[in-house]
């Protein structure tokens, strides 16, 4: 059973529900984050708590009386706070509408504790597609060039002999190169990453297994540069015990690298070869970009990435042909005008 003391019953009892659906961590942690300040929100608006601000707002206390009072007019009003009081994006808002329902579908059809759903026609805001950074192929071998030189890790370290930090650079640098190299020819995702085990490895049949969203388990083929890169890793990752001896990535704490550690490191890495703006994800959609740019079809893209809809994956179509749009504009008769 989850365990939150800082959440009510009702909340507590739908994020066993989610949990028991076999939900990602990740899910479940997105839908404690937008109940529980959707809660705040809905207890001060129907009980008329003076507050100067929701992070004050204790919500052990809500219960079904409370959210039978929710009316489809006080979402929209929720709705409307985000936007103008809390600077939330289309796609951020969308993403709240979507935990907000399956919330009172569960109150609603299962744990039978509201009379009525008022989120049943609750409506998303519209979410315009936008075309996924990513990186050039040239950018992507000098980013993979900063890993292998390690040079982020070059540190003053008060009471390490230079032969330690030596070894401690050589140790994070390998890593660090078996990371990047992972994202940028493999295109997973960074919970995919960071969750992999030693056991998931196998090299004999050049692939490994990671686990995708809704706990969904998917091969992942390595070409030459990925087991290369992970060889050479695993020649210098420490050997440990405790419960995380067969995660493959590892911290300076030799306890498995966290999503944050990784997002840290990367943004070093690319901050170094100056690029801002770009994050794990860029480098998800830069391996996707590639593949596709040279000659990978739609549906294997879509095996390979993970997607369940193949219209997540046709995002890539779009960004082939923005290219082409842009080499008609740069051709040099564009401008030219006939006499």
């Amino acid at each position: 059973m989850i365990s939150y003391d800082d959440l009510p019953e009702i909340l507590v009892n739908y994020m066993n529900y989610n949990a028991n659906l076999n939900r990602s961590k990740n899910s479940i942690n997105e839908y404690r984050y937008d109940l529980t300040r959707f809660l705040k929100y809905i207890k001060v608006l129907k009980l008329k708590i003076k507050t100067n601000s929701l992070d004050e707002v204790d919500i052990n206390d809500v219960d079904e009386k409370l959210l039978n009072k929710v009316t489809l007019n006080d979402l929209y009003a929720y709705m409307t706070y985000l936007r103008d009081e809390c600077g939330n994006s289309a796609t951020s808002r969308a993403r709240k509408v979507a935990s907000i329902k399956g919330f009172f579908r569960y109150l609603h059809v299962k744990a039978k504790l509201i009379d009525d759903n008022p989120a049943k026609e609750l409506e998303s805001p519209k979410v315009g597609k936008r075309l996924p950074k990513y990186l050039s192929l040239t950018e992507s071998q000098e980013l993979l060039d900063k890993a292998k030189s390690g040079d982020i890790h070059i540190r003053s370290k008060r009471g390490k002999s230079e032969q330690d930090l030596s070894e401690n650079q050589k140790k994070l640098s390998a890593r660090d190169f078996a990371m990047i190299t992972l994202f940028l020819n493999c295109g997973m995702r960074l919970s995919e990453l960071v969750g992999i085990n030693l056991e998931h490895i196998k090299f004999d049949e050049c692939n490994l297994t990671v686990i995708g969203k809704g706990n969904k388990e998917r091969t992942v083929y390595l070409n030459k540069a990925c087991i290369n890169a992970l060889n050479e890793y695993l020649k210098v990752r420490p050997d440990i015990d405790g419960k995380d001896k067969n995660a493959l990535f590892l911290s300076e704490r030799k306890k498995r690298i966290s999503n944050r550690m990784v997002q840290t490191t990367i943004s070093e890495y690319l901050k170094a070869v100056g690029l801002s703006g770009y994050s794990t994800h860029k480098l998800r959609h830069t391996a996707a970009t590639l593949m596709y740019q040279n000659g990978v079809d739609v549906r294997a893209l879509q095996e390979i990435l993970g997607h369940e809809s193949i219209g997540t994956t046709e995002i890539y179509t779009h960004v082939d042909n923005y290219q082409i749009r842009q080499a008609i504009e740069n051709n040099p008769l564009a401008d030219y005008k006939a006499k």
